[in-house]
């Protein structure tokens, strides 16, 4: 899970960068889920939302405005994450090792699953695709172990060999999916947010 970098250089004066702090959120990520969720109506009033590589938790911070103090927000990254939220918790951990009953804590499951994780990035396009798509999957199982039915999914993906495998999957787990590339994606990124609503529950054997 890549850690954001709000000084990274080519961020620095960025007018998402420069509005995010403005209005008190840790990252400009924060205006990607803004624009889907405002598109999409993900997150509501009451739901309990996970977030899949919180660091530094801009998203977190958005959903808490959406889904006000009867809702329930977990996270979990390898970083530490202390946002003082009230309905909150974060863990420090890996997604790949954590297991579900820590994430879902005394929760039966969530109504929305978040995935903003990217990759430490190699710069070899390659690789870099193979592990996002990897990370994908990954959210992908997790959202399949902790969605309540109906519920949402969200997830970044860089474009690679295995996109349209994935984009199938998800078809399959989901009534609705959108591809979408967000106004705060830099045009030389090549990540995909896959929007996916109306979970269906498990598969089968016989559709696995």
């Amino acid at each position: 899970m890549a850690r954001s970098k709000l000084g990274d250089r080519k961020s620095r004066h960025d007018r998402f960068h420069k509005n995010a702090r403005k209005k008190g959120f840790n990252s400009r990520a924060v205006f990607k889920l803004e624009e889907i969720d405002s598109k999409a109506k993900l997150i509501g009033k009451g739901h309990r939302v996970l977030d899949l590589g919180c660091a530094p938790g801009s998203w977190l911070q958005y959903a808490a405005t959406k889904t006000g103090t009867s809702g329930s927000l977990v996270g979990i990254d390898r970083f530490e994450v202390d946002l003082g939220l009230p309905n909150g918790r974060t863990l420090i951990g890996n997604v790949y090792t954590v297991e579900i009953e820590d994430l879902l804590g005394d929760l039966d499951n969530f109504d929305v699953v978040l995935s903003d994780m990217a990759p430490d990035t190699t710069g070899v396009r390659s690789v870099d695709q193979t592990r996002s798509e990897q990370l994908f999957e990954r959210a992908l199982d997790i959202a399949d172990a902790t969605l309540t039915a109906n519920g949402a999914f969200l997830g970044k993906l860089f474009q690679g060999p295995e996109f349209q495998a994935l984009i199938k999957r998800c078809r399959r787990d989901f009534a609705k999916v959108k591809i979408i590339k967000p106004e705060g994606s830099r045009k030389e990124s090549i990540e995909q947010y896959i929007c996916a609503t109306g979970y269906r529950g498990q598969p089968t054997q016989e559709e696995s």
